[in-house]
């Protein structure tokens, strides 16, 4: 099982905490540092504000050395996709091919209306992914000394030199969600991974299903892509430890049990062992307390060995 590191940055976290988050994440063995793409806390006052993902990413690039880095998920409203495939080259350049572009369609609508994003409704915020992922990869692919087009109904690109390229051929490139007919098929076409975020094995299942149907409809091998999941973790060497940690993040232990991966180290194990059983491959590990690097160490030295 492949763990990564998973933060929510919009929550109030400076660069510098965040740094010491990815570099305990690297020095500790996880494979990824991952954070989400928002703009706006969900709760609390959000104190000292909101990072931009990608400024994120680039610093981090120069402030590690090995592990993968990433976003779960950038929002297709927030950058046009010529801007975010140039974004994404450079830093997986800067970080020496460390980079993995998690994309979605934008769900926040209160972030958009507090920084003057546009926020579309629900199809043409969906047509835009689309097209998104469309742009994105044919911008990569586009060979050396080509020219790349694209005439969509929101995006049009016309005699793009489609640079620079990345290091990574192709950049990884992750979708996800319930993997409705229409997502199902997106990931399909154009993902490397997919990923259900924050839901039960029975639903985790399905998903997973219903993409590799979506890829042998389309011919492709359903086991080129890697299939994952995205959940909150809350550990501790025993009930005391686990009751302060859940207690920090404002959440109840019980609760935390029933909906991610909570208790002492052999209640996570199980946990995430039920998550292996319907095909999970990777697991982005949430984590909401950002101070608590001990939270890092503890699951790395103890948790990730009995996988």
């Amino acid at each position: 099982m492949d763990l990564r590191i998973f933060t929510e940055p919009q929550q109030g976290a400076s660069y510098e905490t965040l740094r010491r988050v990815a570099v305990t994440a690297e020095e500790t063995g996880f494979s990824a540092f991952f954070r989400s793409d928002h703009y706006l806390t969900m709760g609390g006052d959000g104190l000292p504000g909101p990072t931009d993902a990608w400024t994120t990413l680039a610093g981090l690039a120069r402030d590690t050395s090995t592990i993968r880095l990433g976003t779960l998920v950038s929002s297709a409203t927030f950058r046009p996709p010529g801007v975010l495939a140039i974004q994404v080259a450079q830093v997986d350049e800067m970080s020496g091919g460390r980079v993995e572009l998690g994309l979605g369609s934008g769900w926040y609508e209160e972030e958009h209306s507090a920084y003057g994003i546009p926020f579309p409704p629900v199809v043409e915020r969906f047509d835009r992914f689309e097209e998104q992922l469309a742009v994105v990869t044919g911008l990569w692919g586009t060979p050396v000394g080509q020219t790349f087009d694209f005439d969509g109904r929101h995006y049009t690109l016309t005699g793009s030199p489609a640079l620079p390229k990345p290091v990574q051929s192709p950049v990884p490139v992750i979708v996800g969600g319930a993997a409705r007919k229409r997502g199902a098929a997106l990931a399909a076409r154009h993902a490397t991974e997919f990923n259900v975020p924050f839901s039960s094995t029975a639903d985790v299942e399905a998903a997973f299903g219903r993409v590799r149907a979506a890829c042998a409809s389309t011919d492709r091998d359903p086991d080129e892509l890697t299939y994952s999941a995205a959940l909150i973790v809350c550990c501790g060497r025993d009930e005391a430890e686990v009751e302060r940690r859940a207690a920090a993040i404002g959440r109840e232990s019980a609760e935390l049990r029933q909906n991610g991966l909570a208790g002492t180290v052999s209640e996570v194990v199980e946990a995430i062992g039920r998550y292996r059983d319907v095909g999970v491959e990777r697991l982005y590990l949430q984590v909401m307390d950002l101070s608590d690097l001990d939270h890092l160490e503890l699951v790395a030295a103890e948790v990730a060995p009995q996988l």
